[in-house]
């Protein structure tokens, strides 16, 4: 049985989605699984600082966040990184000589600070990296990669343009739960046809924006059905709870929910999603073919992705929020715009696939 180990780091549940996805197509293929936490399971210490540093800048301080990304998005970062990770590097290559993985893949760029030294010193398993957003970042690149996973080829671009080999790269789609791809509600015989139906979300972290979202959606004069997802910001939940009770709202039927596993069922029953785009949101709504609103964004890689998707057509993306509803009006008024939209993101959807990335890790093995 051919074994893969799978790296991620807990910044934000992206990566670790992707890398449970990975694990699904793997498994499905007969492969023996170890998934790796790398930070947290080998040095607490930085999984500490790292994560809660991203949780805190990306949530409170965005623009801090948004302004160190763009600092460290130079060449000599991962040499920098390498440094930090020194002792991380050993334990990892502890776990590789234990299990003797035929594949490495991992869902974070960070990985490259333990695997890059670990080549040059004669590691010979073949290693992927999946870039989780549409731009690539320098932290992405480095000659240890034998292959690249991407969202698009808007992303393949990016990669060459920082001297990756066309050859390396593989425009298939950010990994995502394979139940987007396969469980589809037959929500008409749910909906109501006389509201508008909006899924309002904010990733793992569930941004505070979503109120200030949640309180101009509801000023819109239609009929509209919102359902927000706060994620695991229970403060954010009970906020919106108490200030829904508080007041009365016309034509609006609101749902507000915490952290749920059930995305994929509330994306089939709405017409948009309001969010900020990450990459695996973004990947979903594609999958779904479902057109995302974007009201807010945390500056660095979320603002690329709105670079993306807005030049390419994919996505509608809000500069004044107060501006949200003529938006909305008009998806509402023009129904055309909206089928338009839906089928850009079909046509996108259909270069993706949850099971070549195994096609492309065994063509590695064969070949290494």
């Amino acid at each position: 049985m051919k074994k893969v180990l799978i790296l991620t780091t807990s910044t934000g549940q992206g990566h670790n989605q992707a890398a449970t996805s990975v694990a699904e197509s793997f498994k499905n293929a007969g492969y023996e699984i170890t998934k790796l936490d790398f930070l947290a399971k080998n040095s607490k210490f930085l999984n500490d600082i790292i994560v809660m540093a991203y949780e805190i800048s990306a949530a409170k301080f965005p623009r801090t966040y948004g302004l160190f990304y763009n600092l460290t998005d130079n060449k000599y970062i991962n040499n920098f990184l390498k440094i930090i990770f020194f002792m991380t590097r050993k334990k990892v290559s502890k776990v590789i000589d234990e299990i003797r993985p035929d594949i490495i893949i991992a869902t974070h760029s960070i990985n490259i600070s333990v695997i890059s030294d670990l080549k040059k010193q004669g590691l010979k398993t073949p290693f992927i990296l999946v870039v989780t957003d549409f731009k690539a970042h320098y932290l992405y690149v480095d000659s240890c990669v034998d292959a690249y996973i991407t969202g698009s080829n808007y992303t393949k671009q990016s990669l060459m343009n920082r001297t990756v080999s066309p050859n390396k790269i593989y425009p298939i789609g950010i990994p995502i739960s394979n139940r987007f791809y396969t469980e589809v509600t037959s929500a008409d015989t749910l909906k109501d046809d006389e509201y508008f139906n909006i899924l309002l979300m904010g990733g793992s972290l569930g941004l505070n924006t979503i109120f200030k979202v949640l309180k101009e959606l509801l000023k819109n004069p239609k009929k509209l059905r919102i359902t927000v997802v706060c994620g695991k910001n229970n403060h954010l939940k009970n906020k919106l709870v108490k200030y829904c009770q508080e007041n009365n709202f016309t034509n609006k039927k609101l749902h507000i929910l915490g952290f749920t596993q059930d995305i994929s069922y509330l994306m089939d029953y709405c017409d948009i999603i309001v969010s900020k785009p990450g990459g695996l949101t973004v990947t979903e709504s594609i999958v779904k073919n479902i057109p995302l609103v974007i009201p807010f964004a945390i500056p660095g890689q979320e603002s690329e992705n709105i670079d993306f998707l807005t030049t390419e057509g994919y996505s509608i993306y809000i500069k004044d929020l107060n501006k949200i509803n003529d938006t909305v009006n008009r998806l509402i008024d023009n129904p055309d715009e909206l089928i338009n939209l839906r089928l850009k993101l079909k046509e996108l959807s259909s270069t993706y696939s949850l099971t070549k990335i195994v096609d492309i890790a065994n063509d590695l093995i064969s070949n290494k």
